[in-house]
């Protein structure tokens, strides 16, 4: 626990890594909070950074980000590159916030026994976190953790990405991201390994729908009759395509006692009662979480140490031998789906996937395998092996009964 407010003591000095759109959004957060924001980590060029707060110090060197910070905040969305900052960090003592889902089910799980770290409210899975713990507090059993997407395209156009990213002043990675599911698809699979849900099926169940009460019963009804299959009650984690609804939800039960009073507060006759939160006001809100672990050390939410569900590479289009890939999260190339590590343990998670060249052609929906890429050596890689290879090893020695069905 890091004490921010003790007579006489300087303010606690953060450090930020990221230096795009959200991660401005954060610094003028820290800012203007009782903290000090003390250096800003980039791999731009420092002087093309601007629209941040005129005192941190932009720095390229992650000693420097360290040596002048008492907690990291992670905003980047590049797994293999915060995979490096997060390990000095964690071998520093800091404590670690972030709002990167990218990161926690790519590599985060490595770091979860190791020091703090936990991610943020703000971002559909921390907003999920902060929820579920209010339902569970006041007697519910979550069933369904939901999120929310308004559009779905798997293969956008180079030039409507580029219109929407120039509109919106992201970067065409995250628009293409955004667009073609990848991104409800980690943030999902994290939120499943965070409360140990399942996924109902390879890149989950995303019905569309007019409205969220519609599509929680439809998913509802789905982890229901999953459950009764299996004899085991066990949540889903899943989304729905519906308009005009920025926000999350959870679908759970109650006890039987309080059905006529949950339909007196206007929740309906049950069983199933959705509870939602129809905004998630990013940068905003990651101060409220930034200051529980200042105070009370308190973690939201992890991917925890024995994660189930990962995201998998699939070829956007019939892609040659050779074939160089930059990155997976944003590409033309490739999208991502949630899948069970342990029924493709060979499989390419797309955080993972940077700087890689294609051994021999894939056909467009292939799920792309460690031996169909050259990936480059890196510490997100060796880490990932051993999650993995973890994930295989737990999965085998589960009774037929206790697994997934």
């Amino acid at each position: 626990m890091i004490s921010a407010f003790e007579p006489n003591q300087k303010p606690t000095k953060i450090g930020l890594v990221g230096t795009g759109f959200m991660a401005r959004g954060i610094a003028h957060v820290i800012d203007r909070s009782p903290y000090e924001l003390s250096r800003m980590l980039t791999r731009r060029p420092l002087k093309s950074v601007t629209g941040i707060p005129q005192d941190p110090i932009i720095t390229q060197q992650i000693a420097e980000l360290i040596e002048h910070s008492d907690l990291i905040v992670v905003c980047c969305g590049d797994p293999v590159h915060v995979t490096d900052v997060v390990d000095q960090a964690i071998e520093a003592g800091l404590p670690i916030v972030t709002m990167d889902s990218e990161f926690h089910v790519t590599t985060g799980s490595w770091f979860v026994d190791k020091g703090l770290v936990t991610e943020a409210e703000g971002d559909q899975p921390g907003c999920l976190a902060a929820l579920r713990r209010d339902a569970i507090s006041m007697g519910f059993e979550p069933l369904i953790y939901g999120n929310v997407k308004g559009f779905l395209n798997l293969y956008p156009s180079k030039s409507d990405m580029q219109y929407w990213s120039s509109k919106q002043g992201l970067s065409i990675e995250q628009t293409t991201s955004f667009t073609d599911g990848t991104k409800v698809q980690i943030e999902q699979a994290f939120v499943a390994n965070a409360f140990d849900a399942d996924i109902y099926l390879q890149g989950m169940l995303g019905p569309q729908t007019d409205n969220v009460e519609e599509g929680s019963q439809l998913l509802a009804d789905a982890a229901n009759q999953r459950n009764e299959k299996s004899g085991k009650f066990r949540a889903l984690s899943d989304y729905t395509l519906t308009p005009n609804f920025p926000g999350i939800f959870i679908t759970a039960k109650h006890l039987d006692y309080c059905r006529p009073y949950l339909n007196y507060f206007k929740m309906g006759d049950g069983p199933y009662y959705t509870l939602t939160k129809s905004f998630h006001l990013c940068h905003l809100e990651v101060m409220k979480t930034i200051r529980a672990v200042i105070e009370r050390g308190d973690v939201l939410m992890n991917n925890s140490s024995q994660p189930r569900i990962s995201v998998a590479t699939i070829a956007k289009r019939d892609l040659p031998r050779n074939h160089f890939i930059k990155h997976g999260i944003g590409s033309f190339d490739v999208r991502g789906e949630t899948i069970e590590i342990a029924d493709a343990a060979d499989h390419v998670p797309i955080g993972l996937l940077m700087n890689g060249r294609l051994k021999h052609s894939v056909d467009k929906g292939q799920r792309i395998s460690m031996d169909d890429i050259e990936l480059p050596d890196t510490l997100a890689k060796t880490i990932w092996k051993k999650i993995a290879k973890r994930a295989v090893k737990r999965a085998a020695s589960l009774k037929p009964a206790d697994k997934a069905v």
